[in-house]
């Protein structure tokens, strides 16, 4: 039997660190958007796990970018199962667009459904979650990625309220200039510091305050490379919203123009505002 299911990625344009004992309330307060396309996966009953993750380029060509997913392989373990699992996605891998977390969500939904594990979507997203802590591979996608929308989440984990508002008409665009080691940075004390101290002091409204104060929290906390500084520059002239993709080297921006302005920068990648989360997409005996 094959199942094949799917999961949006996650945009955060600013976050905080919320450290407690134990994973499964650790993770992260902050704002982002939920989009698709996401990541979708098909997996195959196997005696030995083996994972393989694939990048479709904008001609619609794959190229096989990882053929190994240490958080997945530790979350199959963890569960006590195999399997061959494919990943496909269309944004780039590592550079902040929350697939790390997608691909998660989307293959344990998808092994649960294979192998009739009967776990519920909150198992799915504990499991998840408290991978990605562990593997400091992201703090807050699992949580967002539970549903779709613009979301503000006001504590740490799965079980933190969530904010969800559905105010995102146009197509969202971005531009990447490679990852940023995600593990790195959370783990550095001193770049969590800068990035605390940088936290808005209020929750987004509208989409332009969510984008405002995205775009501040960047230069504040000093993430903002040469190549993103660039292109927030270029959206702050012609008046297009725009912010850095947390944690990845990129601008995502919103509106008529921002598909232009980001085009002399590289590849513009489209996706749209996500309305839920993770599911099988399709079952073959």
């Amino acid at each position: 039997m094959k199942i094949t299911a799917c999961c949006p990625g996650h945009i955060s344009g600013y976050f905080k660190r919320v450290s407690v004992p134990g994973p499964e309330a650790s993770g992260s307060i902050g704002a982002g958007m939920v989009i698709d396309p996401g990541v979708t996966v098909t997996v195959i009953s196997s005696p030995r796990t083996s994972i393989n993750i694939f990048q479709k380029n904008p001609g619609g060509r794959m190229r096989l970018v990882a053929d190994r997913s240490p958080p997945l392989e530790s979350a199959l373990f963890k569960l006590g199962i195999n399997a061959k699992i494919n990943t496909e996605c269309t944004l780039p891998v590592g550079s902040g667009f929350g697939l790390s977390a997608a691909a998660l969500l989307a293959s344990l939904t998808a092994v649960n459904r294979l192998y009739d594990l009967c776990l519920s979507p909150h198992d799915i997203a504990r499991i998840a979650h408290e991978t990605e802590v562990q593997h400091r591979t992201g703090l807050g996608d699992v949580a967002a990625c539970q549903g779709g929308g613009r979301v503000v989440r006001n504590g740490g984990g799965i079980d933190a309220e969530i904010l969800r508002s559905y105010d995102l008409d146009s197509e969202i665009f971005a531009v990447s200039f490679g990852p940023i080691h995600t593990p790195s940075v959370l783990g550095s004390a001193t770049q969590m510091d800068c990035v605390s101290r940088a936290f808005p002091k209020k929750e987004p409204a509208t989409v332009q305050e969510f984008f405002a104060q995205s775009r501040e929290f960047a230069y504040r906390s000093g993430l903002v490379t040469p190549e993103v500084g660039r292109v927030l520059c270029a959206c702050e002239a012609e008046g297009v919203d725009a912010a850095m993709t947390m944690l990845g080297n990129g601008v995502f921006a919103y509106g008529a123009k921002a598909h232009a302005v980001l085009r002399p920068f590289g590849t513009v990648f489209r996706c749209r505002m996500a309305t839920t989360g993770a599911r099988v997409t399709g079952v073959d005996a």
